[in-house]
Formats: structure tokens, C-alpha cells, sequence
């Protein structure tokens, strides 16, 4: 089974690149504070590396 990830949305995607945009709604969060669960696939780790100044993760 694979390991779970959680990613929390901290910072507004205001202002933001528009890929960055697309990068947190494609992993599903839309509001500050906003939590979702993931598997940790490396398509999934390569996008929160991407918006990683927005975002933090925790394991599940």
C-alpha cells in the first residue's frame, strides 16, 4: 500500500503564476486552511514541489 500524504494550503494563489494555480487545483485545494490526502507517487510529490511555498505536508 502506498504511504498517504497530507497537503495543507497556507498561502492564497493570488497573484500566483497561472501553472501554480492549475498545480493546487489539480491536487484538489481551493481554500486557505483546505487539507487533502494524497498518495506519495512521485506525480504527486513533483506538484508540491512545485507550489511548496504555498503549501505544507505531513504524512497520514
Amino acid at each position: 500500500m502506498a504511504k498517504k500524504i497530507q497537503v495543507k494550503q497556507l498561502k492564497s494563489s493570488i497573484k500566483r503564476p497561472q501553472n501554480q494555480k492549475r498545480t493546487l487545483k489539480a491536487l484538489g485545494l481551493k481554500k486557505i486552511g483546505q487539507v487533502v490526502e494524497h498518495d506519495a507517487t512521485p506525480n504527486i510529490l513533483g506538484m508540491i514541489d512545485k507550489v511548496k511555498h504555498l503549501v505544507s505536508t505531513q504524512e497520514a
